[in-house]
C-alpha cells in the first residue's frame, strides 16, 4: 500500500511540473491539440499509479515525450500560419451585418441555439445588437456590438480619470501581510490606525483589507459585509 502512495505522489509531482512547463492556460482557452494532449496525459498518469507491475519510469517517459511533442507543435504553430490553421483551425465569423451566417455554422457543426447561448454569455440577447461575432479557435465567442449598443467608455464621455492602481492586500485572513506592507511602504502602526478609525479592535477580526495608492481602502471583517472608505493618499505604493 505504501508503494502505491509513493508512486501516486511521484506521478502527481511529475504531471504538475509538466503542466507548469506547458503554461497557465485554462481548459476553456486551450487549442484543440492542447486539449487532446491534456486528456492523454491524464489517462497515462493513472496507469503507473494504479498498476504496481508497471515501472514508474514507463509512465514518466511517455509523459515527457508528449510534453516535448507539445513544444514542437507550438513552435511550428508560431513559425507557420498554415500549420497553425491546419492544427487549430482559424477564427470564423458567425454573425455579420446581415445576420447569422448559416454556412459558417454548418462548417463549424454548431447550431443556432449554440450561437444564442454563446452570445448571451457575452452579455447580448438580441442578434440585431451585434455587428460581428467571431468563433475563436478555442471555442470562445468574441462579439463586436453595433455602436449604439456598445458600452459607454470614459473616452466617450470625454472624462479624464485618474490612473488606475493595483490594490495591495495588507491583511489576509486575520494576519498582516508584511511583505505587502513593504510594497505599499506602510507600517503596522498605520494599519492599526486605519482599523481603529473603522471601529475594528483587532487584526484577527479582518478577513481582508486592501489599500491602493489613491488611499482607497477595502475592508471586510469575518462574516460581515465589506466597507470601503478613503484615507490620505499614500503616494508611495509601488506599481
Amino acid at each position: 500500500m505504501l508503494t502505491i502512495v509513493f508512486r501516486a505522489v511521484i506521478i502527481y509531482l511529475v504531471v504538475l511540473f509538466l503542466y507548469r512547463l506547458m503554461g497557465k492556460r485554462q481548459l476553456g482557452q486551450m487549442q484543440p491539440f492542447e486539449l487532446v494532449l491534456t486528456l492523454i496525459i491524464a489517462d497515462l498518469a493513472t496507469i503507473p499509479m494504479a498498476e504496481v507491475s508497471v515501472p514508474v519510469l514507463h509512465g514518466i517517459v511517455p509523459l515527457l515525450t508528449l510534453v516535448v511533442l507539445h513544444f514542437i507543435l507550438t513552435y511550428f504553430c508560431k513559425i507557420s500560419n498554415k500549420f497553425s490553421y491546419f492544427l487549430s483551425g482559424k477564427p470564423v465569423i458567425v454573425i455579420n451585418p446581415d445576420g447569422i451566417d448559416y454556412k459558417a455554422l454548418k462548417n463549424l457543426s454548431i447550431s443556432v441555439d449554440d450561437v444564442f447561448e454563446a452570445v448571451r454569455g457575452c452579455g447580448y440577447f438580441k442578434i440585431e445588437q451585434i455587428q460581428y461575432a467571431i468563433m475563436e479557435t478555442n471555442g470562445k465567442m468574441s462579439v463586436l456590438p453595433k455602436s449604439q449598443f456598445a458600452p459607454v467608455t470614459v473616452q466617450d464621455l470625454k472624462l479624464k480619470p485618474e490612473k488606475s492602481t493595483i490594490p495591495v492586500n495588507v491583511i489576509n485572513e486575520g494576519k498582516i501581510v508584511k511583505e505587502n506592507l513593504e510594497i505599499a511602504r506602510m507600517e503596522e502602526t498605520q494599519i492599526k490606525e486605519i482599523l481603529s478609525g473603522a471601529n475594528v479592535k483587532n487584526v484577527k477580526e479582518v478577513l481582508v483589507m486592501t489599500v491602493d495608492k489613491s488611499g482607497s481602502v477595502f475592508l471586510q471583517k469575518f462574516n460581515e459585509k465589506y466597507q470601503t472608505f478613503q484615507i490620505e493618499p499614500l503616494g508611495q505604493v509601488q506599481e
